[in-house]
């Protein structure tokens, strides 16, 4: 026969084995149709106020959660990596060899425009900050380098970045020569040697680097078909 004691036991472990609050209908599906439950819950709910679960009513159904106080105790903290997007990486690089940088030079070095959260996931990480602004129209925000940038990459400080040479040993930059380059006031410059120099290049140029000879074959097909009989 069962008892009083067996009754709070099942309430008890059916309460516990569910992954969400049951209902009193719900839990007197295990007991004596005639069973009032409502008195054990009661009971039950006294049993464990002091404990590190309790059993509490939410809405009108019961469940066992976690004691307030202890839960501080319980929580866990998990560190998410994140890796950086291949515009990431390049935008932080700008941002550490031309700082301070504004958002314009960055597009302009890397020559796409830089979606908002590019910026913000390295704000976030916290390897850029804002330096100031411009003292240029509409004074935009100069980008630099932060004190935990240095700290990630065993920097003591910005002097002791990979130089050109270094970086090219590494095989970390492109052999073929790069057309432009951002200067301390965001101006392009030219590039020497076999560069392009961008403010200089023009269409006479370009006409100079035709060959003497174009547009010779075109007058001699003409003057064959002007000598064939009609």
């Amino acid at each position: 026969m069962e008892t009083r004691f067996d009754d709070l036991r099942l309430l008890e472990a059916l309460l516990f084995a569910s992954t969400e609050p049951l209902s009193v209908e719900q839990l007197a599906r295990h007991f004596q149709k005639d069973r009032d439950l409502k008195p054990l819950l009661e009971e039950l709910k006294s049993y464990y106020e002091n404990r590190g679960v309790n059993l509490i009513k939410v809405e009108d159904k019961w469940a066992f959660r976690t004691a307030p106080d202890m839960a501080p105790l319980l929580r866990v903290e998990q560190s998410q990596s994140k890796q950086l997007t291949r515009a990431g990486v390049e935008t932080l690089a700008i941002i550490a060899y031309h700082q301070p940088v504004t958002r314009a030079e960055i597009e302009e070095i890397r020559g796409v425009s830089l979606s908002k959260g590019t910026l913000d996931t390295l704000l976030e990480i916290g390897w850029v900050k804002p330096k100031g602004r411009r003292r240029t129209p509409g004074r935009p925000v100069t980008w630099a380098t932060s004190q935990d940038f240095l700290d990630n990459f065993a920097l003591e400080s910005l002097d002791d970045l990979p130089g050109f040479d270094e970086l090219k040993v590494a095989g970390l930059l492109d052999a073929r020569p790069a057309i432009t380059a951002l200067g301390d006031h965001g101006d392009l410059l030219s590039v020497s040697g076999d560069g392009v120099d961008l403010e200089t290049s023009s269409d006479e140029d370009n006409d100079d680097c035709l060959s003497s000879g174009f547009g010779e074959d075109l007058a001699n097909e003409e003057s064959e078909q002007s000598s064939l009989p009609v």
